[in-house]
Order: structure tokens, then sequence, then C-alpha cells
């Protein structure tokens, strides 16, 4: 990671532990996914706060990579990002909620018309705009979450009318497996998202999300949309991770204690020494987002120095053994997340994906940008 700060540094000045985030490794990652892309063409998915990493300077640092295509989760994290973006296309994942329509129109934002009833809503307030106004619309091909089922989708095709009203932007999908490139499901939602095509207006197709991208350009369609990949996540499990790591988190060894069988370590006693240890004390705990899947199955590094996790993972702190790390001293950073120990590292020792390690970042780490644009 480069050593310039960006300027967006924040958090609490005495925090014992620090999250550095790289904003030019966030920017290299979407020029990555626009590479892999059959058509160039990028979005990026920055909902949940810039997946945990600070909106502003995420989407500053996607804007300056040239993506001018956003989408959040939810209305106000839209509003948010029209804030800092005046000029970018920004759409709500979520769907169209009754009474909102207004608040689309006033900050320019697409909402994603994920039912008939929202459709029919968006084209109705289109009319009496006396406009086609811009939106997404989203069709279910096999994860039963959000978009039109089948069902409705066929209503639509007898009657494509409500679409004339609007200025349909976008047509997409969301993939249900493709972190598992030999499901045979991806080939199944790709082939129902393309005939369904056929039946629609035209408007930019969009299935590919962060693992999808790389399944081929089958998937790719006319843009992708990744979220996760953006930010240093892996596509899957399957091969080496493309990737450029954009986070670190560090946090201070607060005492160092020497023990010896039948001693234990935290709560429950979970942990017992079978022989003489040196078990640190670190800054951190589930407060953190430092989850307690971690519990006797995590791993820091002193430098290149693996330190198994001991015992349970607390609210404010956590225990190592740095027995072979004999130089650690007291006051000393150790990395949770670093060069040898990559979110999907942590991710996969919690038994969770790392999408959550990245929304589960807690609040009191020093947040250190580098790279990237001043603000």
């Amino acid at each position: 990671m480069t050593a310039q700060a960006s300027g967006f540094d924040c958090g609490p000045a005495h925090a014992p532990g620090l999250l550095t985030i790289d904003l030019d490794a966030i920017a290299e990652n979407y020029r990555i996914l626009c590479t892999r892309a059959a058509h160039g063409r990028c979005a990026g998915v920055v909902k949940a706060n810039g997946y945990g990493l600070g909106l502003e300077p995420v989407i500053k640092a996607l804007w300056s990579a040239g993506c001018r295509t956003f989408f959040t989760a939810h209305l106000d994290e839209a509003i948010a990002a029209r804030s800092h973006l005046p000029e970018a296309e920004i759409g709500v994942l979520n769907g169209l909620i009754t009474g909102d329509e207004d608040i689309y129109r006033g900050h320019n934002l697409l909402p994603t018309l994920n039912d008939l009833g929202q459709l029919h809503r968006w084209a109705d307030y289109c009319r009496g705009a006396g406009q086609p106004l811009p939106a997404s619309l989203h069709i279910d091909t096999g994860m039963a979450r959000l978009g039109l089922p089948q069902k409705e989708l066929e209503q639509l095709y007898a009657d494509l009318s409500p679409l004339e009203a609007m200025d349909l932007r976008y047509i997409m999908s969301h993939m249900a497996c493709a972190d598992m490139p030999e499901e045979p499901m991806n080939q199944d939602q790709r082939d129902r998202f393309a005939e369904a095509l056929k039946k629609l207006p035209k408007a930019t197709a969009m299935l590919a999300n962060s693992s999808a991208t790389f399944l081929g350009k089958d998937w790719h369609f006319d843009m992708l949309r990744p979220g996760v990949a953006l930010f240093g996540g892996a596509p899957n499990e399957d091969g080496p991770n493309p990737m450029k790591q954009v986070v670190r988190l560090q946090t201070k060894i607060l005492q160092i204690q020497e023990i010896d069988a039948p001693q234990t370590v935290g709560y429950g006693a979970a942990f017992k020494a079978t022989g003489p240890r040196r078990i640190a004390t670190l800054a951190v705990g589930y407060a953190d987002g430092f989850l307690r899947s971690l519990s006797c199955r995590g791993t820091a590094y002193y430098g290149d120095q693996a330190l198994p996790l001991v015992g349970r993972v607390s609210m404010d702190l956590t225990a190592v053994d740095v027995t072979d790390a004999p130089t650690a001293q007291v006051g000393e950073m150790v990395d949770l997340i670093g060069p040898n120990h990559d979110i999907n590292a942590l991710a996969r020792e919690a038994g969770t994906i790392p999408y959550e390690i990245l929304t589960s970042l807690g609040q009191r780490y020093k947040r250190h940008y580098v790279g990237g644009l001043q603000p």
C-alpha cells in the first residue's frame, strides 16, 4: 500500500486499532474488472457504506477510475452518494416504496422496479410528471428474492405499455450461485435472462455480479455490476484471487503474560495450556466486528509470523499465542488482516464470507485512507 494519505482519515484519535484502506487498490480493481468485461463497461455497487469502507472515499476512488454508474441498496444511501457525485448515475436496488416517488425525482435517482405494483406506480408517476423518468427493471431468474417472478413477467409481456411511460435504462437479474462455477443453475439463470430480454424493450442488460464476471463473457451482457470484488473479495474459492487487497487491519498488544499448564485463557476456559506459552492480549473484539466465531480458530500476524488465536473472542479483547514471536512487545501492532492474511482468509477462519468481514468492521478503529484524490 502506498503511504500517501488521502485526507479522508477519521475515527477515534486514540484508537488502539488501525484500519488502512487503499483507495488506489479499489480503483485498480475497477480497472481489472473492466478489462475482464466483454465490453469494458462496469458499474459499481457501493451499498452498506461502500461495503463498510466509507461511502464518500469509495465512490470518489471509483469515479476517478472511470466508474459512472453506481448502485446502493437503500434510498438514503443513494441520496448520500448523490451529494458527493452530482453527475453520476445512481440506482437503488431494493425497490420503489410507495410515497418515495418525489424523492427519486428530486435527487435524480433510478428506482429498481422489483414487481408489477412498483412498475405500474412508476409508470403512473411518469405520466403525471409529463415525462419519462429513469428506472431499472429487475426480473427474478431463480433467487426468489427480489425481481418480477415468472408469473408477473408473463403479464408484463402481454402489456408492455407501462415500460413505454418511463426511461428504462437497465434490465437486471441477480445470480444465486456464481461463486460455484460448476453449478448448473448458473447456465440456467443466464439462459432465462437472455430469453426474457428478447421479449422486453431494449435497455442495458446486467446480470454479472462479482463472481459471475469470472464465469465467462456469456454472462456479461451489456454491463457488469460487481460489489465485493472491488474491495478485494475473491470471486470463488477454486482459484487464485485476481483482485488487489484493499484493507489492512492492525491492533495493539495491550499485555503479555507467561502461562503454563494447566492455566487457561479467556471466558469459559476455552484454551488450556499444555506447557509454557506467551499470551498476548489484543485490543479488538466482537464490538469491533472481529467475529466471535473466530474464537480458538483465527490467526493474526506479527510480521511474517503466524499467531494462533487462543480462547474466545470477547467484546473488546482477543488473545493470541506469541510464543513463536519472542520479540513481540506490548504496544506493538499485529495484523488481523494484512499482507499474509487477507479478508478471504479471515472469512474462511470465521466460517463466513468476505462480505460479512468487510461490512462488520467497527467504528472504533482509526481509519487511515491512502492513495486516491484529495477530497
